[in-house]
This record gives C-alpha cells, structure tokens and sequence, in this order.
C-alpha cells in the first residue's frame, strides 16, 4: 500500500460486543490489511474529530488510499474544502456552492471516516419523521450503544437542510470560526440517501463525535452535504453493525504541534448543528 509523503501511525482500537476493549498497535505488512474479510466489520478513521476543531486540516492520507478501507462514509478534504460523501464505492464531493465533483485519487482528507457496509439490519421508517425522531428510533432498536453503528437511509424526503463550508487558507482559523461562512442547502420532496455513523459516548473528548454524524447525497448526485434537518416521506434504514475501529494519525505538521486536551464538548456541539 503507497503511503504517499506521509508515514502513517495506526491505532487499532478492538471493541468486543459486549465490553469495550483498548488495543493499540503500529501497523506492520504483516498486520492490518485493507480488504481484508476479518475487517470487513472495521470502521477506518483518519485522524480525530479534536484536531478538526483546532483546525489541523491538513491531508493525511489521499482518497486514492482511503478507498482501500472502505466503499462508505464521510469526511472533509484538504483545508476544509467541502463535504465528502462515500456511498457504493464512489467518492463525493460537495463544495460550498452545493454543487458535487468527482473526487481525485491524488485528494487528500485531513478528516474521514470509512467502512464497507454490510446491512445487518433494515427497517422501513414512517412517514413525518424527521432527525430528533430518526435519532431516537436508532437508540431504541440497537442492542448496545457500546459498539458503532454505519448509517445509510435511503429514499424520498419531504425536507432536507445540509451546508458545506469554503476552503480555507492557512494560518487556519478554528472550526467553529470557518463553519460561520458555511453554506446552506434545503432540498423539497428530493430522493437521495443519508450517510453516516453513530458512534459510542465513550469517544467524546476529542476522539470523535458521540452520537451521530451524518452527510446527504440526493439520488440524482448533484448535490447534498452535511446534514442539518430532515423528515421523512419514503425511505428505509440501513444499519451496519460495527465492533472495531481502526485509526490513521499524522505523524507531522499541525497535528504534533496542537493541543488537543482541551477539547470542548459544547463547542463540537454547536459545529456539528
């Protein structure tokens, strides 16, 4: 596997269904393998939720690697540039002005998180619902908020709202600085699908975001980003099951420099709505 300029510190994180165990481990040739069928069950993440707050938007790996982890997920692009969406092995991305490009296997993420979804449970969701309904129909129907759950709903929506926020220029400001430029999209009676992860409270702290994180894509593929609202008119629920996380952290740049001890929870908050 190329590595590009960067070397790539990887932290296994095993999470057992039912008692969360801490694994770390330096990845070796022998070791972790892309594809691999014993990950097919891996969420991948790049970097931590902390470093994108303190404004490390720097590319850590290139899509064209990140592809090796998985067919499904979301993230952001070097210097913030928009919204990434990964959905049956192809790669978005949603710019600020709403619009979606082909990602470029020589792009970098300073921020993602993939997997290859493999459905476990599906459900058809009632019409009117909308996020605070969906969000609480998942915490009743998982069987423990202790492991990560892959995200996919796919169908007709009665309302959708998403932004996506303009690239930035270095020195980088903070994230809760850049996303007050963001634009915002709001889609009616669209067909698309949504794209994301709930993850476990124990990463809180500025390892990733508890709860949920999720991205929109509309069925035609010409627009979407991360999602702010949406209710439901047709569409089912597509949940992977997810009981490892793998982690790829820059070993330079912003990254050694920054601190990321201090990571405010209500901050995050306020970003992610």
């Amino acid at each position: 596997m190329k590595m590009g300029k960067w070397r790539i510190v990887a932290v296994a994180l095993a999470i057992l269904l039912t008692v969360p165990l801490l694994g770390i481990a330096v990845q070796k040739s022998h070791g972790y393998t892309p594809n691999g069928s014993e990950y097919q069950e891996t969420l991948t993440q790049v970097s931590t939720i902390g470093a994108l707050l303190n404004g490390v938007y720097g590319g850590v790996i290139s899509y064209g690697e990140l592809k090796e982890y998985g067919d499904f997920g979301l993230g952001t692009f070097e210097g913030l540039d928009g919204e990434m969406v990964a959905l049956d092995g192809n790669f978005y991305q949603i710019r600020s002005d709403g619009v979606v490009y082909e990602v470029q296997d020589s792009m970098k993420t300073p921020f993602a998180l993939v997997t290859f979804f493999n459905t476990d449970k599906r459900v058809k969701l009632s019409e009117g619902m909308d996020y605070a309904d969906i969000q609480e129909f998942i915490d009743d129907l998982i069987p423990t908020e202790n492991i990560f759950y892959a995200i996919k709903i796919s169908g007709t929506f009665s309302y959708v709202k998403t932004r996506s926020v303009p690239p930035q220029t270095k020195p980088y400001p903070l994230l809760i600085e850049a996303t007050k430029e963001q634009s915002t999209f709001e889609f009616s009676n669209v067909r698309g699908t949504v794209v994301g992860f709930r993850s476990p409270p124990y990463v809180s702290g500025g390892i990733n975001l508890p709860g949920y994180h999720l991205h929109f894509l509309t069925g035609d593929g010409s627009s979407g980003g991360h999602l702010l609202e949406m209710e439901i008119k047709d569409a089912e629920l597509f949940l992977d099951y997810t009981s490892r996380l793998f982690m790829i952290l820059p070993n330079e740049g912003g990254f050694y420099q920054v601190d990321l001890t201090q990571v405010k929870q209500e901050e995050l908050e306020r970003v992610e709505k």
